[in-house]
């Protein structure tokens, strides 16, 4: 073979290296792009990071002006000055019971009765001993005008001679033992008279009657159970039900007795039903029990309401706010209010920011009267969450994030 021949069977390896170094450049020039496009992405997101402000946020609320001047707070407990546990004197088994928790009663009406077989028999037994003695009298006083009749006889007889001493003595004994008698007869329809109405009490003392006008609150017996005035008995019932007065409600109030200085008899009062959290009642101080409690070194105050609300019920949870002053017409409506530290200024005007989403907005407020540990303001309703204690740097659109407290 012709070696010029074999010389055009080399590789020319100048072009092939060539092309491996432009391709390695171009993946450097990639990477050092998309290390780049890292690093800028991490710078922004760094300073949009630091660009969030951390926060606390408070609610705007609806408080009442009366929070301005309350002398002292305190807890306690609505309770019926007229309250009874109801039962029967008598002992017996209920047979019928008229009414069931929340049923309002009158004075004297029948709420219940005790099987009476028995009390009914003793008084028929009564009534009958009454009849006889007052048949007994009957007799008595046929037998007392024979013997008047035999005493005129025997006067006339004993004038003429005609009967002996002896004889008109007897018939005189006769006609006075039977006027005696007839007191004796007159004394035992007196007694029979008596146990009668014994008799009569007994049937009357199966008959439950409500003491007063109220309303029951809790039934404690059923139709078949023993009923017992003592409830000593196994399974006996002592009382029936349990009622209550409703016009008689009034609001027990724990006082420390370092503070009973700040109230006096008559005082005003604002009253908050945890049940009713939305209205406020009105009340005064119209008592104190003279007798304070060591144990917690409180005495007890009783509040009662100006107006009594149907919605009010014994046993409720209440707040008492003892009033330096009586309450205007004004001063009983709710108004907005806030944490003072909630209203910053900023360009001479109040302001706070409304938290919205991860954003906060700028709203100029009016600053009202202090209420206790807040103050009223106007131009933000109520239940808006804003932000406590703003910093300087905060403006309108800041982003925040809530921290937890």
């Amino acid at each position: 073979m012709d070696p010029q021949d074999l010389s055009k069977l080399r590789i020319d390896r100048k072009p092939v290296a060539a092309n491996v170094k432009r391709r390695r450049w171009t993946r450097q020039l990639v990477y050092a792009v998309v290390l780049g496009a890292i690093a800028v992405a991490a710078f922004l997101f760094y300073q949009r990071a630091l660009s969030v402000i951390a926060v606390e946020a408070t609610n705007v609320v609806s408080a009442y002006p009366s929070q301005g001047f309350t002398a002292l707070n305190a807890t306690g407990y609505v309770v019926a000055q007229r309250k009874a546990a109801v039962a029967s004197k008598a002992t017996g088994r209920l047979e019928w019971l008229g009414v069931q928790e929340g049923s309002r009663v009158k004075a004297n009406e029948v709420i219940a009765r005790l099987e009476s077989n028995d009390v009914l028999a003793s008084q028929d037994q009564a009534a009958a001993g009454v009849n006889v003695a007052r048949a007994n009298l009957e007799q008595g006083m046929a037998e007392l005008r024979d013997a008047n009749a035999s005493l005129r006889r025997s006067r006339e007889l004993i004038e003429k001679k005609y009967i002996s001493a002896s004889s008109h003595d007897a018939v005189v004994a006769r006609a006075e033992k039977a006027k005696a008698s007839i007191a004796s007869l007159k004394a035992a329809i007196v007694a029979a008279q008596a146990n009668l109405k014994v008799a009569a009490v007994g049937v009357d003392q199966t008959v439950i009657r409500a003491p007063f006008d109220g309303v029951v609150l809790t039934k404690s017996a059923n139709i078949g159970d023993i009923v017992t005035p003592f409830s000593s008995a196994v399974d006996s019932k002592g009382a029936v039900v349990t009622m209550a007065d409703m016009s008689t409600l009034e609001v027990e109030a724990d006082v420390a007795e370092s503070s009973l200085s700040k109230i006096r008899v008559g005082m005003p009062c604002e009253i908050q039903l945890d049940a009713i959290p939305d209205a406020r009642f009105a009340g005064s101080v119209d008592r104190t029990v003279p007798t304070v409690d060591r144990s917690k070194a409180t005495l007890l105050v009783k509040v009662r309401f100006t107006k009594l609300d149907p919605r009010i019920l014994p046993d409720m949870s209440a707040k008492v706010a003892f009033l330096e002053k009586e309450l205007g017409a004004d001063e009983k409506i709710p108004v907005t209010a806030v944490n003072p530290s909630a209203i910053v200024t900023r360009n001479g005007q109040s302001v706070v920011f409304v938290i919205k989403d991860d954003k906060v907005e700028q709203q100029a407020i009016q600053r009202g009267a202090q209420l206790g540990d807040l103050v009223a303001i106007t131009g933000v309703p109520a239940q808006i969450k804003v932000v406590l204690k703003p910093t300087h740097a905060m403006k309108n659109g800041s982003r925040i994030k809530l921290s937890a407290k």
